[in-house]
């Protein structure tokens, strides 16, 4: 593309009413255009990751209509779909009234171009429905103690990955985590203090991952990480960086000295595989770290 050619694309981009923005592999924001920026109040050169731009625009009551008390749980749960898929279109509804279809296109090493129309005229008599219908199935796919994936979005989330598997040679990889001697922290502390330990592994387990990896929870202590595009020694070195940050977390104000650590099996994915055969290796090589002292990896390929 000539540089002329671009200059053009640009500025018909900006005198667009269509919103675009385009987001890196960080998930921050690096082109808006002004109808994007005037409808989240962005400064002209302001450059915010999305999770930024959400926190303030709930805060101050603008942008995208956020119905929560609990901003971070509300973005665990957000995070858990956004940059999962290749492309992905919802409906959003923005403070000042509008109605938006937004679509999200996710490029190969993880960067997301976002649009956006208005739709407020579309269909408006139905749009109490279609918000009804959007917080069920967000619901539905979503941990309520922690906002990440539950077990049922997980698997669809493993499902995609296990197909795109067979269209790419890209590498791909699932773990499965769980909290070390859980059941004593349980017994010791009470469940209060155990929800606040797994909801604070969440938390620094999130902190090592990047946008397009799935995570979520099983149940109970265990854990499943998703890696797209990712060999096993990339997965071995992230996974390692969620020991580490388990290790040095204390989630109890209360109790300072309290900390924790989890196990973590590992495998890389098979063109042949399925939900069941990988699910399993993972399983095998996290028993195998449970057995070898625990506060460990297991890898398999």
């Amino acid at each position: 593309m000539t540089d002329a050619l671009c200059i053009t694309l640009l500025a018909m981009l900006d005198d667009s009413a269509t919103l675009v923005a385009l987001f890196d592999q960080h998930d921050k924001l690096r082109y808006a255009n002004t109808a994007f920026r005037q409808s989240f109040f962005l400064a002209p050169e302001e450059s915010l990751s999305w999770a930024e731009l959400m926190r303030r625009n709930h805060r101050q009551g603008q942008g995208s209509r956020i119905e929560t008390d609990d901003i971070e749980t509300w973005l665990r749960s957000a995070c858990s779909r956004r940059g999962k898929l290749p492309y992905r279109a919802f409906e959003a509804d923005l403070r000042d009234g509008r109605w938006m279809w937004m679509t999200e296109t996710m490029s190969a090493d993880g960067w997301m171009l976002c649009q956006a129309s208005d739709i407020t005229e579309l269909r408006a008599d139905r749009r109490a429905l279609r918000q009804e219908r959007d917080v069920a199935l967000r619901a539905a796919q979503t941990d309520p103690m922690t906002g990440i994936s539950n077990r049922t979005h997980l698997m669809q989330l493993l499902q995609l990955l296990l197909q795109q598997r067979l269209r790419h040679t890209a590498p791909a990889c699932l773990a499965i985590l769980d909290l070390d001697h859980f059941k004593r922290i349980n017994d010791l502390e009470g469940h209060p203090a155990g929800d606040q330990v797994i909801c604070g592994f969440v938390q620094a387990a999130r902190a090592q991952l990047r946008q397009r990896d799935g995570f979520g929870r099983l149940g109970g202590e265990e854990f499943m990480l998703l890696l797209p595009q990712t060999s096993l020694l990339e997965a071995e070195q992230c996974c390692e960086r969620i020991l580490a940050a388990a290790r040095l977390d204390r989630p109890l104000a209360a109790k300072p000295e309290l900390g924790y650590t989890c196990s973590i099996g590992l495998t890389e994915l098979r063109p042949d595989d399925d939900i069941a055969s990988c699910y399993a290796r993972a399983d095998e090589a996290l028993y195998h770290a449970k057995g070898s002292g625990r506060d460990c990896l297991s890898s398999t390929r």
